[in-house]
């Protein structure tokens, strides 16, 4: 099995069974047992398909010779991943791109093999003339998503939000402090890497490299996180001897993070709705050297009387949108916008009923991993305006809520706010 027919395969998968594209690589590479270069390209192909659809099928339209035709759906993926080669894979010489994906073709939709080389050699021909109806067709965004993006944002914003978008984000590292500084770190990783712009123990990765086999990770010296969710529990300003409730915590980062920060000291109840997750932190923190943490399979929005005011700090990292990662999952791209209508209710929820755990004069913080004012600032702003026990803390350039664009910061689409309950002697109407 070659890269270019795994890719095929699981990117048929995708679409006719909806499956994620990030487990249909891990299975696909297992399945078909890929070596080290196709497996390179395979994830390539099926990420950056994906990724550009919309922009891939806008093409199509533009070089078949009829664009009304009905392209059956194998016949229309082969396409896309020529095409796909031909303008965004450097390293791939065109004819190659083309006689591969004839080869496909005369595999899996013999009858489309004819149309196929012909769309792809009318490609190579114009592509330096090829124009876009609309800024979100050129970034492969929806038009919905495309417009919100300019009404919250601003339309040059848009475009820099959009382009940040494609970007190939590499890994970013935090340090575990319980073992080790970022600086003897650095000096274990062989690849080129720098101190990340904010987070204090973040390493940012300039290269790409497979992690797999990759001793820091093993040793517990380190674990995977992005600079945004580094920010979010440097915000927290976690010390030692606290007690801290993480309430969406899996898959565990931030929660780690926080058992750093408090030198392994204190206590953090990790909790997450789905219990069979839990075991990715409990794994995770015996890796890393963390005795301080507690998981529990619990609902958010559902009150835990005896945590009534017993948290230092709160950390609320609700479920959202995602689409201040689409860089690294494609697949919310095509996601319809209203069915992410329900998100801001459930933020509230939870944000409301977890604030009850926080202490007079304890943080509460509340963050999400999207670009939506409608998940991020109004929710936040309507908690500060229906709970005056709370108010807002600043922690960044003078800022008690921001906004991480990955164009500014080269870090996830992120938003963080922190507020610090009032003392009891304060009017408390929440």
């Amino acid at each position: 099995m070659n890269a270019r027919k795994a890719a095929y395969l699981s990117l048929m998968r995708c679409e006719k069974a909806g499956k994620y594209a990030n487990l249909e690589i891990d299975a696909a590479i297992q399945k078909y047992e890929l070596e080290e270069t196709e497996k390179s390209l395979f994830t390539q192909l099926v990420y950056g398909v994906i990724e550009r659809q919309i922009t891939l099928d806008a093409v199509i339209r533009l070089f078949a010779a009829n664009p009304n035709r009905k392209i059956p759906n194998e016949a229309r993926m082969i396409l896309r991943l020529g095409l796909y080669q031909i303008l965004y894979l450097d390293k791939i010489p065109d004819h190659a791109a083309v006689n591969e994906s004839v080869k496909l073709a005369k595999t899996f939709y013999q009858g489309a093999a004819s149309f196929i080389n012909a769309v792809l050699r009318r490609a190579l021909r114009e592509k330096q003339t090829i124009t876009f109806p609309d800024k979100a067709t050129e970034y492969g965004l929806s038009a919905a998503l495309y417009q919100m993006w300019t009404h919250q944002y601003g339309a040059e914003n848009a475009e820099k939000i959009a382009a940040g978008m494609l970007r190939k984000p590499t890994l970013t590292l935090r340090t575990n402090t319980l073992k080790t500084t970022p600086e003897i770190l650095m000096q274990e990783i062989e690849c080129p890497c720098k101190q990340t712009k904010t987070a204090p123990f973040g390493i940012k990765l300039l290269e790409n490299m497979p992690v797999s086999y990759f001793a820091p990770l093993e040793d517990g010296l380190c674990f995977v996180q992005d600079e945004s969710s580094q920010i979010a529990v440097w915000a927290a300003e976690a010390k030692p001897g606290m007690t801290v409730i993480d309430a969406c915590a899996c898959p565990g980062g931030k929660s780690f993070g926080l058992a750093m920060d408090m030198h392994n000291h204190g206590k953090i109840l990790s909790m997450d709705l789905h219990a069979n997750k839990l075991s990715l932190i409990e794994q995770g923190a015996k890796t890393l050297g963390i005795q301080i943490i507690e998981t529990i399979a619990h609902d958010s929005t559902q009150y835990k009387p005896e945590w009534e005011a017993i948290a230092d700090i709160v950390l609320c990292d609700v479920p959202c949108s995602g689409l201040g990662i689409l860089a690294k999952k494609p697949d919310i791209r095509h996601k319809d916008l209203s069915t992410m209508a329900h998100l801001p209710a459930l933020q509230y929820h939870i944000l409301q009923t977890c604030s009850r755990y926080v202490k007079p004069q304890g943080v509460l913080l509340y963050t999400t991993c999207t670009l939506n004012q409608n998940e991020n600032e109004r929710v936040a702003n309507r908690f500060l305006t229906e709970h005056t026990n709370f108010a807002p803390v600043s922690f960044y350039q003078g800022k008690s809520a921001i906004t991480l664009f990955p164009f500014e910061t080269e870090t996830d689409g992120f938003f963080i706010a922190k507020f610090q309950k009032k003392d009891v002697s304060c009017d408390d109407k929440g």
